[in-house]
């Protein structure tokens, strides 16, 4: 690995790498997604993290991270991040269900999250989904050599407003590569703290919008890691590792 202004820019061999690690927690998700019902209970989800872990032979990246207890963070519903898979805890028709999962495989690391619907949802609640995805796809798309940092939090900020949802700014995109959390942040705004750094090949980038129905402030739940909308809206989260390579920007978690 090279390094530009503390950022690390991968070789080819690690940008390789990476895509296993991400293909991985891509499998992981889809076999979570098939879980997806009313009835279920968010445990399952963390339980088939462990099991596939174990089966893809990688280690859980989020698990021991600053003290998370859990493989995955299952945030439903006003919980934007961080949430807690619990047994006693049953999906609902009408619910949104936010699995982010990670995995480090050969000492690097895998980083995706995804937002479900949970049988029928309300028409607010797909849009928000609809459009937080696309703030996902805008912000990858300009994540390109002769682009800077800010046009991904600008792309993803225009989604935002135009639309008229809430922009969680208090948690941010990051690099990720031998360290789950990696420079650059990347926030899903522009101010005058975003980084005007130049976008390179070679870097990985975390991509992270997070969207919801009302306000854009949270708050933490008591379990200190819970992150909750503020006037407990509904919230969405989608996140892709994807590199910056020469010819546009790779997604590695497909």
């Amino acid at each position: 690995m090279k390094k530009f202004r503390g950022v690390f820019l991968k070789n080819d061999n690690e940008i390789a790498l990476m895509r296993e690690a991400n293909h991985i927690v891509y499998l992981i998700l889809q076999a979570m997604a098939a879980e997806i019902r009313p009835g279920t209970a968010s445990m399952r989800f963390e339980e088939i993290a462990q099991d596939l872990c174990g089966k893809y032979k990688v280690r859980p990246s989020f698990q021991g991270y600053r003290g998370f207890p859990y493989a995955l963070c299952c945030s439903i519903n006003e919980e934007v991040v961080h949430g807690f898979p619990s047994a006693g805890r049953r999906l609902k028709e009408g619910d949104l269900v936010s699995l982010d999962m990670g995995v480090v495989l050969e000492g690097f690391h895998g980083d995706a999250a995804r937002t479900f619907p949970v049988g029928e949802v309300s028409a607010a609640a797909a849009r928000l989904l609809r459009f937080t995805a696309e703030a996902l796809e805008d912000g990858t798309a300009a994540a390109r050599p002769g682009n800077r940092l800010r046009d991904i939090s600008a792309a993803v900020q225009k989604k935002a407003e135009t639309h008229n949802f809430g922009l969680i700014r208090r948690f941010v995109g990051h690099g990720v590569g031998s360290k789950l959390h990696e420079k650059p942040e990347i926030p899903n705004f522009v101010s005058e703290a975003t980084p005007d750094l130049p976008l390179l090949a070679g870097m990985v980038l975390a991509i992270e919008p997070m969207f919801s129905l009302g306000s854009g402030e949270v708050d933490i739940l008591s379990d200190e890691w819970t992150a909750v909308t503020r006037d407990r809206s509904l919230a969405a989260h989608f996140e892709h590792s994807v590199a910056v390579t020469a010819r546009g920007p790779l997604v590695l978690d497909c």
